[in-house]
């Protein structure tokens, strides 16, 4: 299959959502400014991930194997391209008798989820997510995710559920609107595919992957008409 969306861009905007300080349990045994040196690390892992997670490592070592410093270490892994390392570590801690409120515990494996698809593991990604939905159905940024590791199965049917429900729920999703075109492209609808480019493109108009998708469209549509196979695609 020739998905050719750069994960790298449509994996962020997960992380950066589901970066969060500790609860407010956490902060009141701890006091703010334990929370705040987590904040400080996290906003670390933007500019210098390795700076981050030596971070991380002394606090672990000072202070003891800490929830929060575990968290800082899991996304600094990541940050540095070490996803395999931070999803288990994420996966860890979404199951660690001290690993939060349930907030926590589901960001935590959105992010694991996110790191999965990231290295290419999309089995591993749908499990992480999967679970995650089971601690919080509502947790709505996810069902378009977990459908993209469905598309790069090419599990279509299954991710096409996934999506369709996501853009029930946030009609604004920009992502879901395409990923589900790329659903319907694999499958050769592609009237429905550009209908959901369309769609997609009057939430973010400039989005450069939503204006190559309604190239390769109009590419498919032209090459069907004329009775030709979409292997002499350019992807």
């Amino acid at each position: 299959m020739g998905l050719s969306l750069p994960l790298v861009y449509i994996i962020a905007p997960l992380f950066l959502s589901a970066q969060v300080v500790p609860d407010a349990n956490v902060a009141a045994t701890t006091g703010m400014p334990e929370t705040q040196r987590l904040r400080e690390c996290l906003e670390l892992v933007e500019t210098d991930p390795e700076a981050a997670h030596e971070m991380a490592a002394t606090w672990t070592y000072m202070e003891g194997n800490r929830r929060i410093a575990r968290e800082c270490r899991a996304a600094s892994m990541i940050a540095l391209g070490h996803y395999e390392d931070g999803a288990l570590e994420f996966e860890a801690l979404a199951n660690a008798p001290d690993g939060g409120s349930l907030d926590d515990r589901v960001g935590y494996l959105a992010r694991a989820g996110g790191a999965w698809l990231e290295v290419g593991y999309p089995e591993e990604a749908i499990v992480a997510f999967s679970n995650a939905l089971r601690l919080n159905q509502y947790a709505d940024d996810i069902l378009a995710y977990r459908g993209l590791a469905h598309l790069q199965l090419e599990e279509y049917e299954q991710a096409e559920t996934d999506l369709d429900e996501a853009i029930r729920r946030q009609p604004g999703d920009f992502y879901a609107w395409l990923y589900r075109a790329q659903v319907r492209f694999w499958q050769l609808r592609m009237d429905e595919a550009m209908q959901d480019i369309a769609q997609a493109r009057t939430l973010d108009p400039a989005n450069t992957q939503a204006l190559l998708w309604r190239g390769h469209i109009r590419e498919a549509q032209r090459l069907l008409a004329e009775g030709r196979s979409l292997d002499e695609m350019p992807f």
